[in-house]
């Protein structure tokens, strides 16, 4: 079935007026005979036979600053090409430069300094001596504006910067709207400011919820996106606040040091639901997720939804028989393989749900556009998450759960490129280094395919495509993987960067850190110059050999 899906924000919806500054795609009516009345909506006897059309928010001009020339200044006085645009138009004859993740403690809670400064010092100076590009580092939310509204703290990060600009490496900045604690690698623990979680206390309506009533404080639900319920500015206009502070006071550093803006836009910084929460062993892998709609504003945007196409009995809850986290598709009446995802209910639910993850998505991207654009050098990224498991089914439930309208018969990433692209930003995909015979047949995982499929949704975007491990690999045969999807491709099929998981004392460990510098080598002269892996090999050698000092003294730093 296919329908006239006109929608709004949850808060709008419950409002009755959008929020002073808000992009909402549609204003909300009360019913299908007010929303007709303002030309919005079709009358129900036509909703069947009509095919969705979500409007979709005004974009913004894209962005098209030479990021390559940010991110290796060496490599372009050579004479290299630039990097690409985020479309990818300009031609670039490098490899993939690579970063390297910063251990998620980097900066104290308090923001004042750095964690662990030595090892900070000699790490970065191991990575420049690897060849890497930079690194990685989460600028959380709940770190630099935990002291309350608009009181910034950046301390930390900016000694960070300093010593990333002395030690030659650039910086990619992500901006951490989210909690750190509850997903998989998280091994410390940063809440979201506490003066945002009193808010959310008392209206916990401002949190995910689940049909059991969960409440998941992790990251603020959208359906909230415009209610000015933060001491009276929206959690859009706190994440633009944020972005404009950290701008301001990084200055110095913006576009020679700090080359790209990864901006969060969900759990683990990632533009989804939190429909896989491990914590508190609420969900375990390869569980199918649950939906995360049943906040007021998610309720009231879902019976808005259905109203406007003449069905309102579809607007009061998501699916009845959808299972619970770690169920199997099978299991449940929504995602078998005949099951209700494929009904005119299932196709008008997942519109209306993936749509409402992509205007959340747009918001934040036009928030940030307005903060970045005009800072030379100066990329922005949206990072995807990487659900590969159960993708051989033909629902693909976790990954709608999660809010990607991905089934056998509906390409779910597409849209979502196209939405980053709008705002020339970059496409950060994870789960690059595993191969399908490595994971559990019996879940149907497949990431090589869905690495394949966002590939493709990316360049018919004309988006650039950045990757990052999913998990902590050392070994070549990760490795060869990452090369194999990243780099060893045509110019124009090649990702504009790398992320590598992580920075820690197992990084640094002498046989995994000899491996590593040879990948990077690999990584980063692909259609430079052709040399045999051999001879990678014998450099990589030499590189660990005249790095063995600082190595060392970085990996006993970073276990203390």
């Amino acid at each position: 079935m296919a329908l006239n899906l006109t929608h709004q924000t949850g808060a709008a919806a419950i409002a009755a007026t959008p929020a002073p500054g808000a992009r909402a795609s549609v204003f909300a009516a009360a019913s299908p005979a007010a929303a007709a009345a303002a030309g919005s909506v079709v009358a129900p006897a036509q909703a069947a036979s009509l095919r969705v059309q979500a409007q979709m928010v005004e974009p913004a001009q894209p962005q098209a600053p030479d990021m390559f020339q940010a991110m290796a200044p060496d490599q372009q006085q050579q004479g290299e090409a630039a990097h690409p645009d985020a479309g990818g138009e300009e031609a670039r004859k490098v490899g993939v430069p690579v970063f390297v993740m910063m251990p998620l403690d980097t900066v104290r809670k308090d923001g004042s300094a750095l964690n662990r400064r030595k090892a900070v010092q000699a790490s970065l100076a191991a990575l420049k001596s690897a060849g890497a590009a930079g690194i990685m580092v989460d600028v959380w939310w709940g770190i630099a504006e935990s002291e309350g509204p608009g009181q910034y703290n950046f301390a930390g990060y900016i000694e960070l910067m300093e010593m990333a600009k002395k030690a030659g490496l650039k910086v990619q900045a992500v901006m951490s709207f989210h909690q750190c604690g509850g997903n998989v690698g998280d091994s410390v623990n940063i809440p979201l400011p506490k003066w945002v979680t009193e808010e959310m206390d008392k209206d916990q309506d401002l949190a995910y919820t689940d049909r059991c009533g969960r409440r998941n404080y992790e990251y603020i639900s959208l359906g909230a996106d415009t209610l000015p319920a933060l001491k009276g500015r929206s959690p859009v206009q706190c994440y633009a606040d944020f972005m404009r502070a950290f701008r301001d006071h990084m200055a110095p550093y913006m576009g020679n040091t700090i080359c790209e803006i990864q901006v969060g836009m969900g759990p683990a910084g990632e533009l989804r639901y939190p429909s896989y929460p491990e914590s508190n062993g609420t969900w375990s892998f390869p569980g199918i997720g649950e939906f995360q709609c049943y906040d007021r504003y998610m309720r009231a945007s879902l019976k808005a939804a259905a109203e406007a196409v003449g069905r309102p009995e579809w607007g009061n809850a998501g699916p009845e028989d959808s299972g619970s986290y770690n169920q199997w598709p099978e299991d449940t009446g929504f995602f078998r393989r005949e099951g209700g995802w494929n009904t005119d209910y299932g196709q008008f639910f997942m519109s209306w749900y993936s749509q409402m993850l992509i205007e959340h998505g747009e918001r934040i991207l036009s928030a940030c556009s307005s903060v970045f654009t005009g800072t030379p050098g100066v990329k922005v990224s949206v990072k995807v998450a990487g659900i590969h498991w159960h993708y051989g089914t033909r629902s693909h439930a976790p990954e709608l759960t999660a809010g990607y309208y991905n089934t056998r018969n509906h390409d779910g990433y597409l849209p979502i490129a196209r939405m980053i692209g709008r705002h020339g930003a970059v496409l950060n995909f994870t789960c690059v280094e595993m191969r399908n015979h490595e994971q559990p047949q019996d879940a149907q995982c497949m990431p090589e395919a869905l690495v394949s499929q966002v590939a493709n949704a990316a360049k018919e975007a004309g988006v650039g495509l950045a990757g990052e491990n999913a998990l902590p690999r050392y070994d070549e045969t990760a490795h060869d993987q990452v090369l194999a999807t990243a780099a060893e491709k045509a110019e124009e099929d090649r990702m504009v960067a790398f992320t590598y998981l992580r920075m820690g004392p197992d990084l640094f460990q002498p046989d995994n850190w000899r491996r590593f510098a040879a990948f990077v080598k690999r990584m980063t002269e692909t259609g430079v110059r052709d040399v045999s892996r051999e001879q990678v090999e014998r450099e990589a050698q030499g590189v660990a050999h005249a790095t063995q000092g600082v190595v060392q003294e970085a990996a006993v730093a970073l276990c203390n």
